[in-house]
């Protein structure tokens, strides 16, 4: 094969991780459960090549990441020289985990090309080494990323709970302080780190629970406040990590809002600006309409819970003859 293709959705974390084990292999601190999303989307390329060289959106870049994980995959693997092309159809570094669906679709590109033959765990595994929560993008549905193995686990497929989540873009901008450099500060200087750590497996519990019996009050309940949680420890980092805007906070004072009005609706934002709205499929519509009226919201994006990472055919819809033409295909409005 001269190219093989792959995409993938990042996911959101409705119990999320904060900081790392302190060992190889970027191991999560705790326990973690997400749902990927339909409609974003990374699309790589990779071909065979004289010299690595990797290109975002068409642009020459050097990236540690990728470069790391390559020489971590080389240690096991014999794979060939590679250029890789890869295009996200929304906005990089900024708070919508496109180093989740990144790393996880240049693994699922890499696995197929190079034929290293690696199951959905052991691919997991390699993407949790690029990104640690690109290990749970490999998989679709409701996703946990827990012990002993720490390879995401399929807990329930798309049909178990069709929900819908309604992205607000408050900014395009890349975060100033990434999640890595900012999980490493926390741990060093927040006094609520450890208490952090500490209500991690019961967070990851209660959330578990409510996923399986389709508690929708419930799990809002415990995704929001676990992700305030997060960001008190980011807030009370050295110094203060605040990934916040004022189109964020209101966000949030929107969804509170339409929930004191009967709506099925919570939210939850990740080390970005973005606020993730998670409704109930007949709320969808007003919590969308309610978003975009938002001061400071650039655009509103409507995803329904999206499938695992998968090698695309020729034959497949997505596959792009070019990828420059698979750039084209931005997501301004939904």
């Amino acid at each position: 094969m001269d190219s093989t293709q792959a995409i993938a959705h990042p996911n959101i974390a409705l119990v999320k991780y904060w900081g790392k084990q302190e060992r190889a292999g970027n191991f999560p601190a705790t326990p973690n459960v997400s749902i990927t999303l339909s409609t974003l989307t990374t699309h790589t390329q990779v071909a065979d090549a004289e010299t690595d060289g990797f290109f975002l959106s068409g642009v020459q870049m050097e990236d540690n990441k990728i470069n790391k994980l390559l020489a971590e995959l080389r240690e096991v693997f014999t794979i060939q020289p590679l250029r890789i092309d890869s295009h996200n159809n929304f906005p990089t570094g900024a708070g919508l985990a496109s180093s989740a669906s990144g790393v996880a679709a240049l693994v699922t590109a890499i696995n197929a090309h190079c034929q290293l033959g690696l199951s959905t765990e052991l691919l997991s595994g390699w993407a949790r080494r690029g990104s640690a929560s690109a290990a749970r993008s490999i998989c679709g549905g409701f996703v946990a990323l827990v012990p002993p193995l720490w390879s995401a686990q399929s807990l329930y497929p798309i049909e178990h709970w069709p929900l819908n989540i309604i992205v607000a873009v408050t900014s395009e901008a890349p975060k100033a302080i990434t999640s890595t450099l900012g999980m490493d500060a926390s741990r060093l200087t927040s006094p609520f780190y450890k208490t952090w750590l500490n209500g991690a497996t019961d967070d990851f519990a209660e959330a578990n629970d409510a996923i399986a019996r389709q508690d929708f009050p419930r799990l809002g309940a415990i995704a929001e406040l676990n992700c305030l949680k997060m960001h008190s420890v980011m807030l009370t980092t050295q110094p203060t990590l605040n990934y916040w805007n004022p189109a964020t906070i209101a966000c949030m004072e929107t969804v509170r809002k339409l929930r004191e009005q009967g709506h099925g609706v919570f939210f939850t934002i990740d080390a970005g600006p973005q606020v993730k709205a998670i409704c109930l499929p007949d709320d969808t519509q007003a919590v969308q309409t309610a978003l975009d009226k938002v001061p400071g919201v650039i655009r509103t994006i409507n995803c329904t819970i999206g499938t695992g990472a998968r090698v695309l055919e020729p034959s497949d819809p997505d596959y792009a003859d070019s990828l420059s033409a698979a750039s084209a295909h931005q997501l301004t409005s939904s």
